[in-house]
Order: structure tokens, then C-alpha cells, then sequence
């Protein structure tokens, strides 16, 4: 849980608490044989039998998230080098760290996974994010040497350093918006989209009150007999952790894939969503 105090605003921002689940949903045609075995990126973890993988241009979002680098050690580690409590939402979990602060929680992985492709991409302008009280925090502007200062009601930029687009500049640009962001801010800058529409890279979240989650869709594949689709989902949660591929608590055997044909609710390990919290950057 994030607490944010200036003299232009004291906000808690919307983190993540546990959210209980008790239902069968989210179970056919998603079983993969896998328990025990480690995979080094997204894009090997095998789909279900009879589906493949849907399509992605080489240098888009989902791409990106397909290739994504997966660590050996399938703990769940928080920011402080403790592993987490609860290690059983994990299918596996992502080479990227976490940093040593308590702020990549819920959205901020959602914004992370992101920023990191359009980093890639070197589309520096395109990574922006709103902060709580709306202030566009982008990171051109910060990229420049301009950094954000609260005078009074004021939100401002302020040349303080010299231009750097350097890796570690981002780095310390995305620990700046995950300790003025959330949940809330994220679900009004993201377009809903329709559930039927949904690609790899969107995002389901919630605010909630007082609190919300967030998961990232990081890939699909489609079983061309039946029209079918599965999805796989990632996470960070409170405290801050490694991001992590979750997995479909009402699957047979052990499996990360959800399927697009459920009724009413989508249920994860840790949170519940429904097919209206699809949300796209």
C-alpha cells in the first residue's frame, strides 16, 4: 500500500488486497501437462492441445510480451528479498526486477511491462503515464533533465539535470510514477474495449473502493476447430513483487491459461474481474 503526502495532495493509492475465490470457472480445454518443468521465456510455455498461438507483427506489444525472459527460480520474491507469502499463484515468473522500494504493486506492473516495450522501441515520447491528480507525467520531459516539483496546488516541471535517456534514468523515472500513480489513475487514462476485442497487452482492472488490482493479458491462442480462445495473465501484487504469470485456479492440472468462454466472472488466484474491466493503452 502506497501513501503519497505533498502539500498539493495526500492520497492512499488504490493497491491490492485479497479477494477470495470459491468457484469452477475458467477450466475447459486449458490443462497443459507442466508441473515441475521451467520455462526460459513466455513464448515457450506450450498452449493447450489443439490451439496455437495467435499471430503478433514482430515489433508490437504482444510480441514483446510473448518474448519476455522467465526466471529459473519460480518464487515470488518481494522488494526487500523476502518471498512472498502466498506461492501458489504463480505459474512462473518474470526476469525483470522489482526494485528495492515497496512500489511495483498492482497497476504499476501494468504500466512497467509497457513503458519496457516502448523503451525498447525507443518510442520515448509515446511513455507517459497521469499521476493521481492528473498531472501528464511523461518521460521525454524527464528524459530532457526536467523533474516534477509540488509547489503549494502546483505540479510543475523544473529543469534540474542534464539530458539522459539512459536505462537508468527510466528506471527512475517508472519509481516516480509507481509512487504517484495506481489503479485509479490507470483506469481513467486506459480506453475500455470490448471483451470480444481482446488482444494481447490489454489489461483487466479495477479500482474499487478503497481498493483495486490489475493484470496484464500476456498472451493467446486460439483452437481453430472449436474458435476458442485462452489467454494468459501476469501480475504484481502488495507488497511490491515480481511480476508473474498466474495460474488458472480452476484448471485441470497445473495451467496458465484461461478461457475466453466463461460466464459472468474471471477469476484469478488473488482477484476476481469481469469481462467489462478490459482496459487498453
Amino acid at each position: 500500500m502506497k501513501f503519497i503526502c505533498t502539500t498539493l495532495f495526500t492520497v492512499l493509492l488504490t493497491a491490492c488486497i485479497n479477494d477470495s475465490l470459491s468457484t469452477n470457472n475458467n477450466s475447459s480445454n486449458t490443462s497443459i501437462a507442466t508441473k515441475g518443468k521451467f520455462y526460459t521465456s513466455i513464448k515457450e510455455i506450450p498452449v493447450p492441445e489443439g490451439y496455437e498461438r495467435i499471430m503478433f507483427a514482430e515489433n508490437s506489444y504482444g510480441a514483446y510480451l510473448r518474448n519476455l525472459s522467465l526466471k529459473q527460480d519460480n518464487t515470488v520474491y518481494l522488494y526487500n528479498g523476502s518471498k512472498k507469502g502466498n506461492q501458489q499463484a504463480q505459474f512462473a515468473v518474470l526476469s525483470m526486477d522489482v526494485g528495492n522500494k515497496d512500489l511495483q504493486q498492482c497497476a504499476d506492473a501494468a504500466m512497467r511491462l509497457y513503458a519496457e516495450h516502448l523503451y525498447a522501441q525507443k518510442q520515448y515520447d509515446k511513455i507517459r503515464f497521469n499521476l493521481t491528480n492528473g498531472f501528464d507525467c511523461n518521460f521525454k520531459k524527464y528524459a530532457e533533465g526536467y523533474r516534477v516539483v509540488v509547489n503549494g496546488n502546483k505540479t510543475n516541471w523544473v529543469l534540474q539535470a542534464k539530458p539522459d535517456n539512459s536505462y537508468a534514468v527510466f528506471r527512475k523515472y517508472m519509481d516516480l510514477v509507481f509512487n504517484y500513480a495506481g489503479t485509479r489513475s490507470l483506469h481513467g487514462q486506459m480506453k475500455t474495449v470490448s471483451f470480444d476485442n481482446m488482444q494481447t497487452g490489454d489489461v483487466f482492472i479495477q479500482t474499487g473502493e478503497p481498493y483495486g488490482h490489475a493484470v496484464t493479458v500476456m498472451d493467446m491462442a486460439v483452437n481453430k476447430t472449436t474458435k476458442d480462445t485462452v489467454f494468459m495473465l501476469s501480475q504484481s501484487y502488495m507488497p511490491a513483487q515480481n511480476i508473474h504469470v498466474l495460474l488458472n485456479p480452476n484448471a485441470d492440472g497445473k495451467s496458465p491459461w484461461y478461457s475466453k468462454n466463461f460466464n459472468g466472472k474471471l477469476y484469478t488466484p488473488e482477484w476476481t474481474f469481469t469481462k467489462t474491466d478490459l482496459k487498453r493503452f
